[in-house]
């Protein structure tokens, strides 16, 4: 190739990238509405805190004292279970994976599955003896098995609270043991549990109400979910039970009937019978006034987003959990409708990044927006695709 066709070229493939640069257009942003809170007074009435949320939309039906900090006891698991979805989602570790036990793990007390120092299970033995049993033990050792330490996994805790906006939480360790600085709220536990129950398989764990551990041992371990609304609540699958002298009886709970999954999050309550029925009396409140108006199911086709210099050229958006709006029954949904608007992307870009939102329209109103983040990694190209690319875009 002589040097004045390599000049040509040059200049051709500057033009084009100048000219392939993708253009978003930005609506004016407005101020989401939101159904007001229920005005029941009667709702809770012996929890010190309270919070009663729509599990898609994250619109809140009733709180009380919501935001004041306490200590949640084992409700502390619940980010020690969203990690280790995550974890699973991002391939870091498989169900299958076998976790060492190490003797500071197995040196926890109050709740546990009694694990030996040395003693290996498989992720998915663990999970059912965090989300069962609510282990001590097992928290722990997954804790070091993600991060080496346990403090450097409560480090990772932190950080996500703070990325999940849980402005009044503080994690010191991941079991929830009573510790100085440890606390957090009523509203902050409903993010953080609503972002586990994107993860759909964790209620396979935290809606089964028995099972055993070491099975083909010569002593199997009896497992009985701490949360006996599984057993006893239609439509409850989880997620966390909590209690410490000074923290009392916590529970954040989750049910679903048709298309409507609420959570329900009480703590401080004086004993497990009251801190039942509160949330089962939450339950039957929300599913008798509210009803859900689904945007997208879980697996459906969202749309794509052009990545700029990207080693793939597109993503293509997929549900990974369900969206849905939350309505009063009765009210009319002819003129919902929603908006995907994404930001410019350029490579790289990591899964899981927040790359633009979902909003949903009822008329000119916003009803609610969700987050969309990136469905997987894309690398930059190399200089030999992009060449391929922007030559075939220019000479189509």
């Amino acid at each position: 190739m002589n040097r004045n066709w390599k000049r040509i070229l040059v200049g051709c493939i500057a033009a084009a990238m100048v000219f392939a640069v993708p253009v978003a257009v930005f609506a004016r942003e407005k101020t989401p509405v939101k159904p007001a809170p229920a005005a029941q007074s009667n709702l809770a009435e012996a929890a010190k805190s309270a919070i009663l949320m729509d599990a898609d939309s994250g619109t809140i039906i009733f709180e009380k004292n919501s935001h004041d900090r306490l200590p949640p006891a084992s409700i502390t698991k619940v980010m020690t279970l969203l990690l280790i979805m995550e974890a699973l989602d991002e391939g870091k570790i498989k169900m299958t994976d076998k976790v060492s036990t190490s003797e500071y793990a197995a040196s926890m007390g109050g709740s546990q599955i009694f694990l030996e120092p040395g003693e290996e299970m498989s992720v998915d033995e663990m999970i059912k003896g965090i989300a069962l049993a609510s282990g001590n033990d097992a928290s722990v050792a997954m804790a070091e098995k993600l991060a080496g330490t346990e403090a450097e996994f409560v480090n990772q805790m932190n950080k996500r609270a703070q990325e999940l906006g849980m402005k009044n939480t503080h994690f010191v360790n991941c079991n929830g043991l009573p510790v100085a600085d440890h606390y957090s709220s009523a509203h902050d536990i409903a993010i953080m549990s609503k972002e586990l129950l994107k993860h759909s398989e964790i209620t396979k764990y935290t809606g089964m109400y028995q099972d055993y551990l070491r099975k083909s041992s010569a002593k199997p371990f009896w497992l009985v979910n701490t949360n006996k609304l599984v057993r006893f609540y239609s439509g409850a699958d989880g997620l966390k039970t909590g209690f410490t002298t000074e923290a009392k009886f916590c529970l954040t709970a989750t049910a679903r009937r048709d298309n409507l999954r609420v959570i329900a999050v009480v703590m401080g309550e004086p004993n497990t019978k009251t801190r039942n029925a509160e949330v089962s009396q939450m339950f039957d409140y929300s599913f008798a006034q509210y009803m859900n108006h689904s945007i997208f199911k879980e697996g459906e086709k969202m749309g794509t987003v052009q990545v700029e210099k990207g080693n793939i050229p597109k993503l293509e958006l997929t549900a990974k959990h369900s969206y849905s709006v939350l309505l009063k029954k009765g009210s009319p949904v002819k003129d919902i409708r929603y908006e995907l608007r994404m930001e410019p992307l350029k490579a790289p870009v990591t899964i899981n990044e927040p790359i633009g939102k979902l909003i949903v329209y009822q008329g000119d109103q916003v009803l609610t927006e969700f987050p969309v983040d990136s469905p997987a990694s894309v690398e930059r190209a190399g200089w030999w695709t992009l060449f391929k690319r922007t030559s075939a875009n220019l000479f189509s």
